[in-house]
């Protein structure tokens, strides 16, 4: 753990599973630090629920260990297949966010290897503006060698939760608003192909962890695979069309309730090996963005348009709304409004056309682009989007650098 970092002409970047959808993880023309290799268990206290773990260790490794602890992650991205130091350092969000705000603000300590000064200690009270920088510092301000995280209790491993089949965009925010209060976890699935008074009509799905039950739901933990990769997309304007025309009428009822394991509820594709695959060859780009509170019903409305006139989209697109809680880093996505995730399939220049139309939607609501998420979002509204990057980019390690940073620092 002291050895100093490799002695390298090229910059550096860390790198924990890959799962981020941009170049943020990337560092064309400079060398990777595997981050897998810190995978110990250092410390857990099964009374209070802090673990101390490398960074390398899987969110899915941790699930593994405390669930049957009775403990549970505080805040849980769509993947487990994430490492502790790639969700610090993309600050990541879950359908939690309304009541406890980000993977970053259950951070207590963190170790940071620099590559002038050796190994810091950084937390809320010491070296405070370094681990503000690198709480959502996209791995630039150092290597993150260990962690120290404030796990939530639960009684068992069921979600007791409910899906409710909404008719357009006004009635997922009144059920978004009614549902805050009592649910701690609320997300959407919505058919971004649906138009006029059905414009943003969904499934609205909140949970809460269930309480001590005699009999819990059975859960087999399977995985499928999509069997290979075709050289033409299965994601097209037909097929989005009839999936998502099914899948809103896929209950007969208006409401249903269900207790069910945490796994399907919190992570349904890693239950699909390969289902990038669907995308062939040409592959994918996701969007995420977010737009303040005040404009939200709107801009989301603006947005959405904007893709069913462009009959482009993806089988899985979610909406949110955020809380109030401030996220602890500089360059931290969430904030106070709704965001908004989409895969589109890769059509070239028709596919960037239509992103660069929602980057400005976003931009001139106040909102801002996941950096996580992001392969070609211009400098000029990464800026925009994120005013203290000027201040966040004093903390970067001299020796560290990626494909992001440089393309949306650089002015052209």
């Amino acid at each position: 753990m002291d050895d100093p970092l490799p002695d390298s002409p090229q910059s550096l970047l860390p790198y924990g599973n890959g799962r981020s959808y941009g170049d943020s993880c990337l560092n064309d023309g400079g060398a990777i630090l595997d981050a897998r290799g810190l995978d110990r268990w250092q410390s857990f206290d099964r009374s209070t629920g802090v673990l101390r773990c490398e960074a390398g260790v899987l969110l899915a490794d941790i699930l593994a260990l405390v669930v049957p602890m009775g403990w549970f992650l505080p805040v849980t991205p769509g993947t487990r297949f994430v490492t502790v130091g790639g969700a610090i350092a993309n600050d990541v969000h879950g359908k939690n966010h309304h009541r406890t705000g980000t993977f970053g603000q259950h951070i207590l300590r963190l170790a940071l290897r620099r590559s002038s000064q050796g190994i810091i200690i950084c937390s809320p009270s010491e070296n405070t503006d370094l681990f503000h920088a690198t709480i959502a510092g996209l791995g630039l301000t150092g290597l993150i060698l260990w962690a120290d995280i404030q796990l939530r209790q639960i009684a068992n491993p069921a979600m007791d939760t409910e899906t409710i089949r909404f008719r357009n965009l006004d009635a997922f925010f009144d059920l978004s608003d009614e549902s805050d209060r009592d649910y701690e976890y609320t997300v959407a699935w919505i058919d971004c192909l649906a138009r006029g008074r059905s414009l943003g009509r969904g499934l609205f799905m909140r949970g809460n962890h269930a309480a001590t039950r005699e009999k819990l739901p059975t859960h087999a933990g399977k995985t499928h695979s999509f069997p290979m990769e075709t050289p033409f997309p299965l994601v097209n304007a037909w097929s989005l069309r009839t999936f998502n025309s099914l899948y809103y009428r896929k209950q007969l009822a208006q409401m249903r309730r269900a207790i069910t394991h945490y796994e399907p509820f919190f992570y349904p594709l890693d239950g699909i090996l390969h289902w990038n695959r669907l995308y062939g060859r040409p592959g994918f780009l996701q969007y995420q963005c977010v737009v303040p509170t005040e404009v939200a019903k709107d801009s989301i409305r603006t947005l959405l348009d904007a893709i069913a006139t462009a009959r482009s989209g993806s089988f899985l697109a979610v909406l949110k709304v955020f809380g109030n809680r401030i996220s602890p880093g500089l360059l931290s996505f969430p904030r106070p409004g709704a965001t908004l995730a989409l895969d589109f399939p890769n059509q070239g220049v028709r596919t960037l056309d239509l992103l660069n139309q929602l980057d400005r939607i976003v931009a001139a609501a106040g909102g801002a682009v996941y950096p996580a998420k992001d392969a070609r979002m211009s400098g000029e509204h990464f800026r925009q989007y994120f005013p203290l990057w000027t201040k966040f980019q004093t903390y970067i390690d001299p020796r560290f650098s990626s494909s992001f940073w440089r393309r949306v620092t650089t002015r052209t």
